[in-house]
């Protein structure tokens, strides 16, 4: 009898180790949706943009990697909320003024033109020291999910115009705040 009372018990511990173990196999997934469901990608990846002209330099260009996307920051203090900006995927980047091709690594090329100019208008003094079809100062893009490369194209015209070159034609979003610009480009879509 002790030896059916025993068998019993080693059966049950089987069977609740089965049952945790199967629990947290059908746990995972659906940890993976909500992880999924955290990552917007409805964000698209055609033109978007908002005309605006600029008479307030551009500052600084910064990058920032975060669990769903990639982000590109344009730092435009006494822009306020109405910086002008285009944003789009191009098969290559043609600087404005010129037409020269300016070669961008990666997938795909995000071309972005915002309404700041990377020198003071009144004076001509350098704000942003960019140089034509050299990668942006200061920025290193090394390790990105989706940035492979970053290019600065010059200012024409009191625009500054960028290629950023990422690992694919993925979606993006541009969000407007206050003395600044924000591409975010997804991990997927």
């Amino acid at each position: 009898m002790r030896r059916i009372g025993a068998a019993v018990a080693v059966l049950v511990l089987a069977g609740t180790a089965a049952v945790a173990a199967g629990g947290g196999a059908s746990a995972a997934p659906a940890g993976a949706a909500r992880a999924a469901a955290a990552c917007p990608t409805g964000w698209g990846s055609g033109l978007k943009g908002v005309p605006d002209s600029g008479i307030v330099p551009l500052a600084d260009i910064r990058t920032g990697r975060h669990d769903c996307y990639d982000r590109l920051v344009f730092d435009v203090p006494g822009g306020g909320d109405h910086i002008g900006y285009y944003v789009q995927y191009v098969d290559q980047l043609h600087q404005v003024g010129s037409g020269d091709v300016i070669p961008v690594g990666g997938g795909a090329v995000l071309e972005v033109r915002i309404a700041a100019p990377s020198y003071d208008p009144e004076t001509g003094a350098v704000a942003y020291p960019g140089k034509a079809a050299k990668p942006l100062p200061g920025v290193d893009v090394t390790g990105y999910r989706t940035f492979r490369d970053t290019r600065f194209a010059g200012s024409f015209e009191g625009e500054t115009q960028i290629g950023l070159g990422v690992r694919a034609r993925l979606p993006f979003r541009v969000i407007q705040l206050h003395d600044r610009l924000v591409v975010d480009v997804a991990h997927s879509w």
